[in-house]
């Protein structure tokens, strides 16, 4: 297929404009974008309460907030963030937009489903920001019982409202299931579909899977908590525990809805950006599938210090290490790709880069809290802050941060400034190392979290911690204003500026209506650059035309 390098005049954005034809279109790039627009809302609300958090941190006692207070903002910042955000940031939103593209697909398996899935989502984010109108929720993001149960606050508008968003995700799944089943284009057999699609098949798995189990728990917490049917009260035979048990046989697993897209994204952005054939593609792809698998079982290393038997703490610690060996793959085989590569170090790259630095950490810092004897000591303290974020936000935001620079040109036809994009990735890594590398030494020394003060051997790490959330905060409000200033500037992205070998990069930017004017044709693997020519690939990814020293580089 020819590839033009100008914007083109006929793509998805210029179909019937108003608001009313974006509310009702069935057509999953649309549908992504509006995805995109309210995960980022929900980005920048969960972010502010973080730097609220932070900034009553600065000092022991009461600055700008009682402990009333405090136990609402973190509680509202881990709800939205992790059920708002993180969870559909990657599949709904860029694998909304891109899955289709990469498959040769025209459109997702069930369009209108796709539509559901986004206004349920929406419904559910409504009831959940109802209760900041009304009495914001205090339990925590994991709504524990028994204080669940008892609290005044608007437990049951948060956790409905996070029962409907399950089938948000369910939704999504399912479509994403069938799609990658029914749609590849002829000749797209299952070992060359991309590393990507391979990460959201897995996802999608687990999204119908376990999200159910979610939706039963919180729905059983809402009975308890209406009618006091005693499901997890003590004194009418029930167990407080048993809320813990499924809630976390979900919430586990959710942790690779979170994290395995961002895993896909990662091996596109390696592959490309250091123009190498990825290195062990069978086993990054069956590894994906082997977390989704594995997840289920690792539930119970949450509740270490909860009472259960000796003989199932052992067992859970086993798995723990276990889970971790597939996702140690993906790292070597990542690493090894790098391996004699021709690195270009483009915004999206350094992404990756602080994926693999930030990922590890948390990774390696899970072998502590996975140890029985020292998770004794760890647990409920701000180590295990610190391992939580080094996975989600080190992890998950990252890639999806990487993912966002990289297919922004595709999804827009725009390119972003390179200046100010590598100097918030700076800032953004800079800041996330100092806000949360501070608290494994908090955590170490016994600083437990959730507290609203603490004592005075801990400010000057508090206060360390809390100005790297400013720094972070400010490359993120950078990340901000020039992706959208790239709408007015409207730099030419072209086709294909990044020299990508996935389908997804053989159309237009953006993309024809139906993705492809004809049907696409599958000529090479999507990582095949070891048979491409030197004078096929684009040019400089960032400005149009490749530098010749890069060139002889690949050529060597």
């Amino acid at each position: 297929m020819e590839l033009t390098n100008s914007y083109p005049a006929y793509n998805y954005l210029n179909e019937p404009k108003g608001l009313k034809s974006w509310l009702l279109t069935v057509d999953h790039k649309r549908i992504g974008v509006l995805y995109l627009i309210c995960i980022s809302i929900f980005f920048l609300l969960g972010g502010i309460f973080a730097l609220l958090i932070r900034t009553e941190l600065l000092h022991p006692g009461a600055d700008m907030m009682t402990a009333d207070t405090y136990n609402q903002m973190f509680t509202l910042h881990g709800a939205i963030m992790i059920f708002l955000f993180i969870i559909p940031s990657i599949p709904a939103a860029l694998g909304n937009f891109i899955l289709p593209l990469m498959i040769g697909a025209k459109d997702v398996a069930f369009p209108r489903l796709n539509l559901a899935s986004w206004y349920v989502f929406v419904g559910g984010a409504l009831f959940a920001l109802y209760s900041i109108l009304t009495s914001a929720v205090d339990t925590g993001w994991t709504f524990y019982t028994p204080y669940s149960t008892d609290s005044t606050t608007s437990v049951i508008s948060m956790t409905f409202g996070v029962f409907i968003l399950g089938f948000s995700s369910i939704f999504t799944g399912l479509n994403f299931i069938v799609t990658v089943h029914k749609l590849r284009v002829p000749g797209l057999t299952w070992f060359k579909l991309p590393l990507m699609v391979w990460a959201l098949y897995a996802t999608a798995i687990i999204q119908v899977l376990a999200t159910p189990v979610l939706a039963i728990t919180l729905l059983l917490l809402i009975l308890e908590k209406a009618f006091g049917i005693g499901i997890f009260d003590p004194k009418m035979g029930g167990d407080p525990v048993l809320y813990q048990h499924f809630f976390w046989f979900y919430s586990h697993p959710a942790v690779y809805i979170m994290i395995l897209p961002g895993m896909g994204i990662i091996s596109e952005l390696i592959s490309v950006f250091s123009r190498r054939k990825i290195f062990g593609y069978t086993t990054i792809a069956f590894s994906s599938l082997a977390i989704a698998l594995v997840s289920f079982l690792v539930w119970g290393h949450h509740m270490f210090t909860s009472g259960q038997s000796e003989l199932s703490t052992m067992i859970f610690s086993f798995l723990t290490f276990f889970v971790a060996i597939p996702s140690a793959v993906k790292v070597f085989n990542w690493t090894t790709t790098l391996y004699k590569g021709s690195i270009i170090l483009t915004t999206p790259m350094l992404y990756a880069f602080s994926f693999l630095i930030l990922f590890t950490i948390g990774g390696l810092t899970g072998i502590f809290l996975g140890a029985l004897t020292v998770d004794v000591h760890l647990h409920d303290t701000y180590f295990v802050v610190a391992h939580f974020h080094y996975v989600m936000v080190g992890g998950t935001v990252m890639a999806f941060l990487g993912g966002l620079h990289f297919w922004w040109p595709k999804m827009f036809g725009v390119m972003y400034n390179k200046l100010w994009s590598k100097i918030a990735v700076i800032l953004i890594f800079i800041g996330f190392n100092m806000t949360f590398m501070s608290q494994f030494i908090m955590g170490s020394q016994g600083m437990p979290r959730r507290y609203f003060t603490y004592m005075d051997q801990f400010q000057p790490l508090h206060g360390f911690s809390s100005v790297g959330a400013y720094i972070m905060g400010l490359g993120l409000f950078i990340t901000m204003f020039y992706l959208l200033a790239s709408f007015k500037s409207r730099r030419p992205a072209g086709a294909n500026p990044w020299g990508a070998l996935t389908l997804d990069w053989q159309t237009t930017s953006p993309p024809h209506p139906h993705n492809f004017e004809s049907t696409p044709k599958i000529t090479h693997g999507p990582y095949d650059f070891d048979q491409i020519a030197i004078e096929d690939l684009p040019e400089d990814p960032e400005n149009g035309v490749y530098v010749k020293e890069e060139k002889e580089k690949i050529k060597a």
